[in-house]
């Protein structure tokens, strides 16, 4: 059998695959970012027909919640959730959390609360299959550079979460951090939560930097915690106590970061024996 150049180009680069992952942090961190990327499109393409039967609605946020929930063992990742005793049992909220990367998906759809929907940029509407189902789930979608419409929504976004019993999820830093601590924080979230006069959950998610790393192309299997902090009111709050209530859960959760990473921070081996 006659085997063409192009062939024998494939077969070997099929062997030279295995020996790159196992040889090539780089190659191995592009790898496992691909097919997760490509994992959450095929259960997007999955979860579609699923939330479909009901239309928009946020209870199709379990089954979103539910798809996600074992992506994490695929990659070794550990997630313990601590303090979810302080989620308010029966009111609407808005909860604030840090944003590192990608990852982030998958603690928040390890500690999401029922009823309760993301604020997203408008671009990830129209990402294909994610972006129909994200709004199947009834994401809040905001353009973050037309203030005008972003301040509209929400508006909308106040008057939902009280008529409808809906809790709103926002990564107040406004765009992802891999520095290893926080971002300041925008204030849209804690004027939605004044406006609303709903409280503030703050939930602090680990450092990723003990076994992912963009910038070193590293990406292991880890542990990570997941902390819910106590919830602030804003009851008798106003448009001119937002700023201090920003700083005030920031430093609460800047507090509960470094505290959580120095925990889950590797320790040095011991020196060898002489």
């Amino acid at each position: 059998m006659e085997v063409t150049v192009g062939t024998a180009a494939l077969a070997l680069a099929l062997l030279l695959l295995p020996v790159l992952y196992e040889r090539s942090g780089s190659f191995r961190f592009f790898c496992k970012m691909g097919f997760y990327n490509g994992w959450i499109l095929l259960l997007a393409l999955v979860a579609i027909p699923l939330c479909a039967l009901r239309g928009r609605d946020v209870e199709n946020m379990k089954i979103i919640r539910g798809l996600m929930q074992h992506v994490k063992h695929l990659y070794g990742i550990r997630m313990a959730v601590r303090g979810a005793q302080h989620f308010p049992p029966r009111q609407p909220y808005v909860v604030v959390s840090n944003h590192q990367s990608s990852l982030d998906l998958l603690g928040m759809m390890e500690v999401l609360p029922d009823r309760c929907v993301p604020i997203a940029k408008r671009e990830l509407l129209y990402m294909g299959a994610v972006g129909v189902v994200c709004w199947l789930g009834g994401i809040i979608f905001i353009d973050r550079k037309r203030t005008h419409d972003a301040i509209s929504v929400m508006a909308e976004a106040a008057h939902t979460m009280l008529s409808q019993d809906v809790r709103v999820w926002v990564f107040p830093e406004g765009t992802r951090n891999h520095s290893g601590s926080m971002l300041p924080f925008k204030r849209g979230a804690f004027h939605l939560a004044v406006q609303a006069q709903v409280p503030v959950v703050p939930i602090v998610i680990s450092s990723y930097q003990h076994f992912y790393s963009k910038q070193e192309r590293r990406f292991t299997a880890g542990q990570c915690v997941i902390q819910v902090l106590p919830p602030l009111p804003t009851r008798g709050l106003g448009p001119a106590d937002v700023p201090a209530l920003t700083e005030r859960v920031r430093a609460a959760m800047l507090e509960a970061f470094e505290a959580l990473s120095a925990e889950l921070r590797p320790t040095a081996p011991p020196p060898a024996p002489q």
